[in-house]
């Protein structure tokens, strides 16, 4: 039944829960080797469980209108302010994600899938489907991500996107390139879920 519902949800696209807000994203602070946003700290480098080195290309907090919903960090082998860059798959990156408010699984599942179609092509959606459901049901399985719960999704060139829950991974690696390449876009594509966290995600200073 759970599996049903989110083939669903997937094909026939839920409500665009993903719609760009007015509240700007909250700028990074910087300090020693760490970069901070809404009290959540960022490494500015990290090294994989897989031992890939990467540095923090940005990070910054998502709002709905003036309530803190997550703070995100994109790292990356080399700094670029460009989502074609971002999104190459034949080096490995990191996204991260950590609650700032309580989230049910289903609604989280639903934003993905909303904003995975919202900016992909619909050649590149439909490659991506089958990932989307499987990480629709990681999350509707856990019932609810509560504030300070995070997430992240570690491409592995050759492997795939690898995604743990408060650092243990859950499930197996979603192999497609087309799903995590699509799952970026859901922050830095054409139509961002907020395009001022956009702005600091790839580099810049977003408005503050």
């Amino acid at each position: 039944m759970l599996r049903r519902k989110l083939i669903a949800a997937v094909i026939a696209a839920a409500p665009l829960l993903l719609a760009p807000i007015g509240a700007a994203a909250q700028g990074p602070a910087q300090g020693a080797g760490v970069t901070e946003t809404s009290g959540v700290k960022f490494d500015n480098e990290l090294t994989t469980s897989r031992g890939a080195k990467l540095l923090l290309n940005g990070a910054g907090t998502r709002y709905k209108f003036v309530v803190k919903v997550y703070a995100a960090g994109l790292y990356v082998p080399a700094k670029t302010n460009k989502l074609e860059e971002v999104i190459d798959t034949s080096k490995p990156r990191l996204f991260k994600v950590v609650m700032l408010r309580d989230i049910d699984g289903n609604e989280l599942g639903k934003l993905f899938t909303d904003g995975m179609q919202k900016n992909s092509s619909r050649d590149e959606f439909m490659k991506a489907i089958p990932g989307t459901i499987r990480m629709g049901e990681i999350f509707a399985e856990r019932k609810k991500l509560s504030s300070g719960d995070n997430f992240t999704i570690d491409w592995v060139p050759g492997t795939g996107s690898v995604i743990a829950v408060n650092g243990k991974v859950v499930g197996e690696p979603i192999k497609e390139p087309e799903f995590f390449s699509s799952l970026m876009k859901i922050w830095m594509g054409k139509s961002p879920a907020d395009a001022n966290l956009k702005e600091v995600l790839l580099g810049g200073k977003g408005a503050y």
